[in-house]
């Protein structure tokens, strides 16, 4: 086993508040606070060092919408912090790394702009992952509204070849629901980046981090999760419902209990 799992919190921005998507659909939100800024440090108070923030209207916009409100997030907390969310165009992602801010996750372009691509991992490497959404194993795109016949670990293949360092996988089916995290296509995901790829004879792709995404609403998924060996998780709804305790899970699955 490698190193501890790490749980990143997550905050969905909409119209200026922190809430959560059933499914992500936009018609059906849950607001649970009206600052997120606030929410924030809550999270870095229970002990989070990574926080994953996700600008919902940017998503559904095609641009960042929420960049004032990220840039107090940053300015509130040391935490680290990665954003998605409407990154469609290298001025739009410049401007949020520009906020301090240290990874940026990308997702409708992994599919529609392989060149747009190339070019962030060009400039920015390590800062940059990317999000495969899927829905029975196809990727999601455009804010989750539309699915393509895209196989999601097909698709992670292909862009780790082209260099993507870090994936994160949410199912939507289980993704605001409460239901555990789909086990069985995280296991097949982490299957694909961490297998060896030749470049060449003598050459290999490296390997790639994985996130997990969707559906964990207890410590024993959590556990689970963990076991496959997955760099992080994230929780949304979990955190907000006070079915998971952060500081009790970053205690016991970052901390091993001690």
């Amino acid at each position: 086993m490698g190193d501890p799992m790490i749980i990143l919190p997550a905050i969905d921005i909409k119209d200026g508040a922190c809430v959560r998507l059933y499914q992500g659909d936009y018609g059906k939100v849950t607001t649970y606070d009206t600052d997120p800024v606030r929410v924030a440090q809550r999270w870095q108070e229970a002990g989070a060092s990574w926080l994953h923030v996700v600008d919902l209207d940017g998503a559904a916009s095609g641009y960042p919408v929420n960049v004032e409100l990220i840039g107090r997030i940053r300015m509130a907390t040391s935490l680290r912090i990665e954003v998605g969310g409407g990154m469609r165009a290298l001025p739009h992602i410049e401007q949020v790394l520009d906020l301090g801010i240290e990874r940026i996750v990308l997702g409708t372009i992994a599919l529609t702009d392989r060149a747009l691509i190339e070019e962030t991992l060009h400039r920015w490497g390590e800062r940059i992952a990317v999000g495969l959404d899927a829905r029975d194993g196809r990727v999601a795109m455009q804010g989750w509204r539309e699915t393509s016949s895209t196989q999601a670990t097909s698709l992670a293949r292909e862009l780790r070849m082209l260099g993507v360092r870090r994936f994160i996988y949410t199912d939507i089916a289980r993704d605001g629901v409460l239901k555990g995290a789909n086990l069985e296509a995280l296991s097949e995901m982490q299957r694909v980046i961490s297998e060896t790829l030749k470049a060449s004879p003598d050459a290999t792709y490296p390997t790639s981090a994985l996130i997990a995404s969707g559906g964990i609403s207890t410590i024993d998924d959590l556990q689970a999760v963990a076991g496959l060996g997955v760099e992080g998780a994230i929780i949304g709804r979990a955190l907000y419902t006070g079915d998971v305790v952060l500081a009790s899970a970053i205690q016991e699955i970052e901390r091993g209990g001690g």
